[in-house]
């Protein structure tokens, strides 16, 4: 077995494995799929800290339970940023992107069906850990594209500098650990 770091979120302590990013820093690995407690008492701690909003937007793939539970509590309906264009999408929109846990760039494409829905609406983003920021960017920049108000943008954790941000709303802080 790995090393491992202990932290409580939404009041559940949780084992996290460490996960080396190179030889001076690594990150403790949050996977939230499985997790089912865990999904549902995040989701009712990151609902009571949002503003209105009229519906949820997340990037695929981590955060998709985060995006469905947090609609199942709210009654108000997600859409999923994929990483590729499937056939059914009707003028899909699509944005670069590179996460600190991915080793290639990335897109995120979101269909344009979806994008009529969301134009002028409220939106919350919701994502599993914000690091670097660069997914949020993204779907800022697909939110701007359908002219959607971004209300909030949230996650379970906020990871190293990201924890410093004022402009997310986060439950717990996610250190980077220097070796």
């Amino acid at each position: 077995m790995g090393e491992f770091y202990t932290m409580k979120i939404a009041g559940l302590e949780r084992q996290l494995p460490i996960c080396p990013l190179n030889d001076k820093v690594s990150i403790a690995g949050f996977i939230i799929f499985g997790d089912v407690e865990l999904t549902v008492k995040a989701c009712e701690e990151l609902l009571k800290k949002l503003p209105e909003f009229d519906y949820i937007v997340t990037p695929e793939a981590k955060s998709i339970p985060l995006a469905y539970e947090m609609s199942r509590q709210s009654g108000k309906k997600y859409f999923v940023a994929r990483k590729k264009a499937k056939l059914y999408m009707q003028a899909p929109v699509k944005v670069d992107v590179r996460s600190i846990t991915t080793d290639a760039e990335q897109v995120l494409i979101l269909d344009g069906a979806d994008g009529e829905q969301i134009k002028g609406k409220r939106v919350v983003i919701i994502d599993d850990v914000i690091s670097t920021g660069e997914s949020l960017t993204a779907m800022e920049k697909l939110m701007a594209h359908f002219d959607a108000q971004v209300v909030a943008k949230a996650s379970v954790l906020a990871e190293g500098d990201a924890a410093k941000r004022d402009d997310i709303v986060f439950l717990e802080e996610l250190p980077l650990i220097f070796t």
